[in-house]
């Protein structure tokens, strides 16, 4: 939704998975001894590498590595049987889902903490800077940092990348009015926020709409509402969640006025 929102094409899935830490650990074990025959042939980056982070050899940009690399075992060749079962569960989502990929068996993450699925969106108008998008899932690394074993994925996106793709596929979007802000009270608001959000997407595709669940002071909230010029701002809070209600003010005039969920897509078409 995100690329489609954009109106950006000509990005693609990337997705990999770097297994549990015990097939990871043997898997290291196979490719430090590919490697190692291939010594003389590495650049100076991956000979250092080699005995520190030999994962990270199979994520060279150096075009004289392709060839090395390309001849390399395959990590999700020495995948356990649960993460096997995972990645191929994630594939079969993507598939129903309609979301197109590309299985890189050469992707990993450059950090120790990542495991099982990693991915990246990848563009090939940037060059050697193709990457837009990258993240993972990063299962153990709360219960490293002290707290308790939760499981979580995260990614970042690089927005130089971003605006220069935007500048080089003439994507940029034109600036127009937002038309609502919506603003969110509570922490039954706050959770009900980006579900009503999506929604409200889903069914006016081209509304352009202000989610903000960062928290903050009543006060605070409608100032940054006040601040994006949005025609409306909406209003949910622990009463309004319960009653299926939405608040909406309409900032030119000052004038609010409550309606049930179901009529706010109407509302907001008019």
């Amino acid at each position: 939704r995100f690329w489609k929102r954009l109106c950006l094409s000509g990005v693609r899935l990337e997705i990999n998975s770097l297994g549990s830490i015990s097939a990871r650990l043997a898997y290291r074990d196979v490719l430090v001894s590919y490697y190692q025959q291939h010594e003389a042939e590495l650049d100076e980056d991956s000979q250092r590498r080699l005995h520190s982070n030999p994962l990270r050899i199979l994520d060279s940009k150096n075009p004289a590595m392709q060839a090395i690399n390309e001849a390399a075992p395959k990590l999700i060749d020495h995948l356990d049987d649960e993460s096997k079962e995972e990645f191929v569960a994630l594939c079969n989502i993507l598939d129903n889902a309609g979301i197109s990929y590309d299985i890189n068996p050469r992707l990993v993450r450059g950090l120790d903490y990542y495991g099982k699925t990693v991915f990246e969106w990848v563009t090939d108008k940037l060059g050697s800077q193709g990457t837009v998008c990258a993240g993972g899932r990063y299962d153990s690394l709360v219960e490293q940092l002290g707290g308790k074993q939760a499981t979580a994925i995260g990614f970042a996106i690089g927005l130089e990348r971003l605006i220069s793709l935007l500048e080089a596929t003439e994507s940029l979007p034109e600036i127009t009015q937002i038309d609502a802000y919506l603003v969110a009270i509570g922490e039954k608001a706050m959770a009900q926020a980006p579900i009503l959000s999506e929604k409200l997407r889903d069914e006016i595709p081209s509304i352009k709409l202000i989610s903000h669940c960062g928290g903050g002071s009543f006060k605070s909230q409608f100032k940054r509402a006040d601040r994006s010029g949005a025609r409306w701002t909406l209003i949910l809070a622990e009463d309004e969640v319960n009653n299926q209600t939405i608040g909406i003010k309409t900032m030119a005039t000052g004038e609010q006025e409550t309606i049930p969920w179901d009529q706010l897509p109407a509302f907001l078409r008019q």
